[in-house]
């Protein structure tokens, strides 16, 4: 009995540790070569409430590979024909999203949804206006030899006998992170609805049970490559001759979840290089 609290204990400290700053208010990153990067933080599966979203914007930049941008899009004709088919086969699926989307579920607010309403409306918006907004992929494609090793070294680590076994203690887990994230909700300046800090901590638990088998090796390996392809994307936008983006430069928003905006944001100010990015 003294070891399995001592095991609860060290869950705790270590689900304590993990839980970032949960902010609602975006953080810009001021490029040093010119432009910037609105972070805007979202809950997935939740359509965020209209003065949450941002107004101002030049570019998207979505943390999606250019195939999972076809797939949100062809998602999104799917659950028009079929309304509800994405939500009701993830409930049934056992997996952390199902689980997910299980707790959205219970609160007062606008969601669940499947495809992700805040990226799919973004997208669409970015493609339909102003005779279509840029759009940069941020995740590399299949075709990219680097990220197809970072891809197969996480899969190794997702099927270690620990990370399997750990399967069995996920319901535990996931109640630990949620009640863990209560306290690392950050009050926002402005009213917002009850329950959105309680999805708020149930995307943090789903977050961290999605991701944790992510070596800090690996965490890192992926932050820096999705910062160094912020800012190719920010360079692109600046070398178009076609358009005057005024003294501040070009501003590329970035739909973030969450739980992820701290640690992407010290990638991003820790970021020296600058990946060559293009537009979808």
């Amino acid at each position: 009995m003294g070891i399995y609290r001592l095991i609860q204990s060290r869950e705790v400290t270590r689900l304590s540790v993990e839980v970032p700053e949960l902010r609602w208010e975006p953080s810009v990153f001021q490029d040093p070569d010119g432009g910037s990067a609105i972070l805007w933080p979202y809950l997935p599966c939740v359509r965020m409430p209209l003065k949450m979203r941002p107004r101002e914007w030049d570019a998207l930049a979505i943390l999606s590979s250019p195939d999972e941008l076809i797939s949100l899009r062809e998602e999104e004709g799917q659950d028009k024909e079929s309304p509800g088919v994405h939500l009701e086969s993830a409930t049934a699926s056992g997996t952390t999203l199902g689980m997910l989307v299980r707790d959205l579920s219970q609160l007062q607010l606008e969601g669940p949804a499947i495809p992700d309403p805040e990226r799919i409306r973004l997208l669409r918006h970015a493609e339909n206006s102003r005779g279509g907004m840029p759009i940069f992929a941020l995740e590399p494609g299949i075709d990219d030899q680097k990220w197809a090793d970072w891809q197969s070294r996480w899969a190794d680590e997702q099927v270690r006998f620990r990370n399997l076994i750990s399967t069995f203690g996920r319901n535990r887990r996931w109640a630990k992170a949620r009640l863990m994230a209560i306290s690392r909700i950050q009050k926002p300046p402005f009213a917002i609805p009850n329950d959105l800090g309680a999805a708020a901590a149930v995307c943090a638990a789903w977050w961290l049970e999605e991701f944790k088998s992510l070596t800090p090796e690996l965490s890192r390996e992926r932050d820096e490559r999705f910062a160094s392809r912020i800012r190719g994307a920010i360079s692109n936008l600046r070398e178009s001759a076609a358009m005057d983006w005024g003294a501040g430069g070009p501003s590329l928003l970035v739909p973030v979840q969450q739980c992820y905006l701290p640690s992407l944001e010290d990638s991003l100010i820790a970021c020296g290089s600058v990946e060559k990015m293009e537009r979808e």
